[in-house]
């Protein structure tokens, strides 16, 4: 086989190779074209993670276009603003989408390690370790590649962000990498999307209610989450190797 060649059961699989492959041809590409070809790529093999949160709306309406029966993996960890859940209600309605799957912490983890639901306040890498990193880890044991609406302006980790990358054995498709503020904003406005209804109130990234704050005017869009401390990301777009050496040093 060569990789060039969308992947059948049984086949060798190179999560590097594919990616490098996958990213020299979409490199440029729009983002339905990018989602277009990681699933003509990985077949039923792809899914797309979504929070459900402020901007969540555009990657979706644009997979959807492309196809309303893409796995669409969302974590319920249990903290989760009420808000976030009728909205991604609304949104499935909306758009159609026939494959949400919800996604929850193991009991017996959340029993063992959590039991009064409040190690976000004295250990939130390992409470979003437990809630998110560890349950979608599971779940993607069956998909060979996973989308995500990471952006470069975003900034941190994310500022260097290609159409697709690999991690952990699998590939990960940014297809909204290298759009900015303004092209998610005229994507909302020209397709009526509906709005999370916490940006209303000043959320401009909506994660996990204990450690979502809201922004003031001139602070990056993710400045209110895990507001006052070195973390800045969940998790879920780190390595298993990262996530294990921020633990080690809880």
């Amino acid at each position: 086989m060569t990789v060039q060649t969308a992947l059948k059961e049984g086949d060798y699989f190179d999560a590097l190779e594919a990616a490098n492959y996958l990213d020299s041809r979409y490199a440029n590409a729009l983002p339905s074209e990018v989602i277009a070809g990681a699933l003509k790529y990985f077949g039923p093999k792809m899914a797309i993670v979504s929070s459900f949160g402020a901007e969540s709306a555009v990657l979706l309406h644009i997979a959807a276009s492309v196809s309303k029966d893409i796995p669409i993996l969302f974590l319920d960890t249990g903290k989760l603003f009420g808000e976030t859940k009728r909205y991604r209600d609304t949104l499935i309605q909306e758009m159609g989408l026939t494959d949400v799957r919800s996604i929850s912490p193991d009991k017996e983890d959340l029993q063992t390690n959590d039991p009064k639901g409040n190690l976000w306040n004295s250990t939130p890498n390992q409470c979003c370790y437990i809630r998110k990193v560890k349950p979608l880890d599971n779940v993607l044991s069956g998909f060979q590649a996973w989308a995500s609406g990471r952006k470069r302006f975003q900034g941190g980790v994310r500022s260097l962000l290609p159409h697709f990358e690999a991690g952990d054995g699998r590939v990960k498709v940014n297809p909204l990498a290298f759009w900015n503020k303004d092209d998610i904003a005229e994507y909302i406005d020209k397709h009526n999307l509906p709005r999370h209804p916490l940006v209303a109130e000043g959320f401009a990234s909506i994660g996990c209610m204990p450690c979502t704050d809201r922004v003031e005017e001139g602070e990056n869009e993710r400045a209110g989450r895990w507001r006052g401390q070195a973390k800045t990301e969940c998790g879920i777009h780190l390595s298993l190797a990262e996530n294990t050496r921020i633990l080690s040093h809880k």
